[in-house]
């Protein structure tokens, strides 16, 4: 592929992608219709020829590519041909099917009738596979004839760009190169000259002359002025802090940048036709200028919304303000190094220039450019050293991108480097094929970062400006996918030919064979569509039966989610299925491997394909029920989900608890609310010693029968269950309708005792607690002689109550402690 192609394709995709790729196909008027149905006879003929070319080697590049589109025609008719008689060969084949399997020996024969029907199946199938074998022959014949002539065609490529031609530094080569630039021009001059020199041409002229005139100002004007115009009414359009809707209507106005600069030269050389002085040199001459223009024109676009004046416009990269400025330079002189060299070179090619004249006029273009590669890569090493310094929050993303910034500095300064010793030693092709491609790259890089942020403006304008919608995954996604539709662009760029792109195409078209299964992206769409649609049918079924159906029968809620779930497992299912075999997808071509697999994947799965036995168990058995107050593993909580895994608990924290479905149906599992929600209530009670035991007995029964979530029958039961340590103990236990409001119910009770206590006057109990001091003179602190011991003893038994008992001097001695506080404390250390 031409320099001159992959330029013009890469400024196309810079603006409209899917319109340039559209200009790689050629036009329906162009392209060679090919035969409708297999010509062998005429296929015999191009074959011949095409092994003749392929075994000789000795035709141009240029007629191996036209050879290649003519095997590729024969292809796709041998593609078409191996369809025919399909539907009459599916029919037979069930019929054969139908019959079974034909006896082997030792098997009893089979009826004459049926041997006969068999026998004519079978030759009638064999005679409707005829042709599309041979269609298949012939496939492959012309498959790998086109593999010879591509394999041909880039070990040219390789042997061109290893080729070692004249250096541009030896000074002999000097004047070879001056004197192909002056005589370009001076061809051109004197056709100008030509016209002038003539009467005829002179009045012609004359008389044009006020019209091309007029048509050169208007042109001059729009060139010079117009690229200022539309950035004055970007400014007017887009104010500070702009809306997506106004970044989005200045974006389009800034298109104006190329596009009336661009309309202005078109009328400058519409001018100069005009006034008749433009010959055919001159014509040629224009044209290639117009391109030219047109790539300094885009690239100069580029490099203004990359490198934007005001800090308030969406930042591309993270630079500041005299960075940004040195960015708008230098993408803008990048553009005219590419648009002189595709000048020179397409100059070089259409006035015949020698090798040496090419090399030398193309190197100091070269070094030019290596050295703006330089400065862009030490913009980008700024880029990505301030987009690594985020917030820790986006440190990830931050780094990763500051990683991909800094390899390309890299990348940059390597190609700077290399391509320009690579054209003084003489390999010029391999130079200008790593340093012209490479300033390509770096404007869809641009286009495509440019692109992706249209693509945010486009959301956010959509989702009304909502907060953080620029970091949603839509826009995430579509800017991927463009990503990824711009790879065959980079390949062509870097020398890939239209026909490898198509070859791939047809490879991925083809798609995979694993044994007697083929997997196309015919397959999977189809399977896709299939099971999207039976998916989306399932959850249409089941959202009828939760909020319609359902809801008008006697089943509890957690038997109508087990019917949803149910239903949802089994359309899945069969959305799988019949998506398999709409697809055409032979199962039975996998059992082998299946086989094979089977246990290793049982083995590793063992533990999930428990969880999901388990799991259609409990909703078959129902043991739990969604809205279940159950108690697993000391964990307490409500059911919330039943999945084909696991289950969810809600504690009465609000923390999810996620129980593998095995552990409920192997364990242990309390269920306070199976089947109904009566639950019993028991709350202690205790009163202080001499207490009137049968009078808290009667509060504490109007106490529990008074409350409305107590049931009476059976009546709520008052036990005085004995006398502790401290209190008399009583329980009330009460039959409660809702168990759910079993904590309610306890406050309440608790309230209604304390106040019933307080107005009854019957007091509530307190520890009591006794203290033993086995050495009391400690209390009294570091005091020495007997006289404070004695003092000491004296204390010890104004303390001890119980001298009565006998208990000798040396034992320790005990307080009675009404205090329930400080006294327990004391006796717990």
């Amino acid at each position: 592929m031409s320099l001159l192609r992959n330029v013009l394709l890469a400024l196309s995709l810079a603006l409209l992608p899917i319109a340039a790729c559209l200009t790689l196909a050629p036009s329906a008027a162009e392209a060679q219709q090919p035969p409708s149905a297999p010509d062998y006879e005429r296929w015999d003929v191009v074959a011949k020829r095409a092994t003749d070319a392929i075994a000789a080697q000795r035709a141009s590049t240029s007629a191996f590519e036209s050879l290649r589109e003519q095997l590729a025609e024969w292809r796709d008719v041998f593609v078409g041909a191996q369809n025919i008689n399909s539907n009459a060969i599916a029919t037979l084949e069930a019929q054969l099917r139908a019959l079974g399997p034909a006896p082997t020996d030792g098997e009893s024969e089979e009826a004459p009738g049926i041997i006969n029907q068999r026998k004519s199946l079978n030759d009638q199938l064999a005679k409707l596979r005829e042709p599309v074998k041979e269609a298949e022959l012939a496939y492959s014949k012309a498959d790998e004839m086109i593999k010879s002539v591509d394999r041909i065609v880039r070990e040219r490529q390789t042997e061109e760009l290893l080729e070692r031609g004249p250096s541009p530094l030896n000074p002999v080569n000097w004047s070879e190169g001056a004197s192909a630039l002056s005589s370009s021009f001076q061809r051109v001059r004197g056709e100008v000259a030509d016209k002038i020199a003539g009467e005829a041409g002179r009045a012609d002229l004359i008389k044009r002359l006020p019209v091309a005139v007029l048509l050169a100002l208007v042109g001059m004007v729009l060139l010079l002025r117009g690229r200022f115009w539309a950035e004055f009414l970007v400014r007017i359009v887009r104010p500070q802090a702009a809306t997506s809707a106004r970044w989005l209507i200045s974006f389009l106005i800034s298109l104006g940048e190329v596009i009336v600069p661009f309309i202005g030269f078109m009328i400058l050389i519409k001018a100069l036709e005009l006034g008749g002085i433009v010959g055919t040199h001159g014509a040629a001459l224009l044209n290639i200028l117009k391109s030219s223009l047109l790539i300094f024109l885009c690239a100069r676009w580029l490099a203004m919304r990359c490198f934007p004046r005001r800090s308030e416009d969406r930042l591309p990269l993270a630079l500041e303000p005299d960075d940004r400025r040195a960015g708008r330079l230098y993408g803008g002189a990048l553009g005219l190094i590419i648009g002189v060299f595709h000048f020179v070179y397409n100059v070089g090619n259409n006035s015949g220039w020698s090798a040496e004249a090419r090399v030398v006029v193309l190197f100091p273009i070269t070094v030019a450019a290596s050295l703006l590669l330089v400065r862009v890569s030490r913009l980008l090493s700024k880029h990505s050293m301030a987009s690594g310094l985020g917030d820790q929050d986006e440190a990830s993303e931050e780094t990763y991108r500051s990683w991909l910034a800094r390899l390309l500095s890299k990348l940059l300064i390597a190609i700077a480097v290399v391509a320009p010793i690579l054209a003084a030693f003489g390999y010029n092709k391999a130079s200008s094929g790593l340093l012209m491609p490479s300033l390509l790259s770096l404007m869809m890089l641009a286009a495509l970062l440019i692109l992706q942020g249209l693509i945010v403006e486009i959301y956010i304008l959509a989702s009304r400006g909502r907060d953080g919608a620029g970091e949603d995954l839509l826009p995430m996604l579509l800017g991927f996918i463009m990503v990824l539709a711009s790879v065959p662009v980079f390949a062509l760029i870097w020398g890939a030919r239209v026909a490898d792109l198509s070859e791939l195409w047809v490879s991925f078209r083809r798609g995979v064979t694993l044994g007697e299964m083929t997997i196309s992206p015919s397959v999977f769409i189809t399977f896709a569509i299939v099971f999207a649609v039976g998916f989306a049918v399932t959850r249409l079924l089941q959202g009828t039966l939760r909020t319609s159906l359902l809801p008008k029968t006697k089943i509890d809620t957690g038997g109508r989610d087990a019917i949803v779930s149910g239903v949802g497992y089994v359309g899945i299912f069969l959305a799988a299925l019949i998506g398999v075999t709409s697809a055409g997808i032979d199962l039975s071509s996998l059992a082998i491997v299946a086989g094979a697999l089977s246990v290793g994947i049982g083995f590793g799965l063992q533990n999930i394909v428990s969880n999901f036995v388990s799991g259609i168990i409990l909703l078959i058995e129902r043991p739990i029920s969604q809205g279940d107050w159950i108690e697993v593993n000391g964990q307490h909580g409500t059911v919330r989900e039943i999945s084909v895994r696991s289950t969810r608990i809600e504690t009465f924290d609000r923390s999810d608890l996620i129980i593998p479905n095995a552990d409920l149906v192997s364990g242990t599992v309390t269920n306070y609310t199976k089947g109904s929600t009566v639950g019993r209530l028991i709350v202690n009670v205790g009163v202080a010693y001499g207490t009137d035991t049968k009078w808290v007995e009667d509060i504490l029964r109007e106490i529990a029968s008074a409350h409305p979530m107590v049931l009476m029958n059976p009546a709520p039961t008052i036990i005085f269950k004995g006398i502790g340590t401290d209190s008399f103990n009583f329980e009330i236990r009460a039959i409660l309708r809702d168990v759910n409001w079993i904590m309610n119910v306890l406050s309440d009770m608790n309230h209604e005792i304390a106040a019933r206590f307080a107005k009854e006057g019957i007091e509530m109990p307190y520890q009591q607690r006794d203290i033993w001091l086995r050495n009391p003179e400690t209390l009294s602190g570091a005091l020495g002689g007997a006289a404070k011991r004695e003092e000491s003893q004296q204390a010890s038994q104004t303390l001890q109550p119980d001298q009565a008992e006998g208990r000798p001097k040396g034992d320790p001695q005990r307080v009675e402690s009404g205090d329930g506080g400080e006294g327990a404390g004391g006796a717990d250390r």
